[in-house]
């Protein structure tokens, strides 16, 4: 899967499972306040990143991640190592 299949697919699921509009995700937009997320919507967001991706976040994954692009990033990173 190549990095803009993963976006499209993040952005898929972001757009049905979190009713966030499309044209609000954006690489350089914030993560957290752009979807609204809350504790119990992290862990929404894990349980689709693993039913769509195979891959586990973790809490300490998300350190550092501040915007969509660092998300994709993440999810890139993740994925290239399950397949190593």
């Amino acid at each position: 899967m190549n990095k803009q299949e993963i976006i499209e697919k993040i952005n898929g699921f972001l757009v049905d499972e979190f009713e966030v509009d499309s044209d609000d995700i954006e690489p350089g937009a914030n993560l957290k306040d752009t979807l609204g997320l809350d504790s119990l919507d992290y862990v929404d967001l894990v349980v689709s990143i693993e039913s769509n991706f195979g891959v586990k976040l973790v809490e300490v994954d998300f350190v550092g991640i501040a915007t969509f692009q660092n998300f994709y990033d993440l999810i890139e990173t993740k994925l290239k190592a399950k397949a190593a």
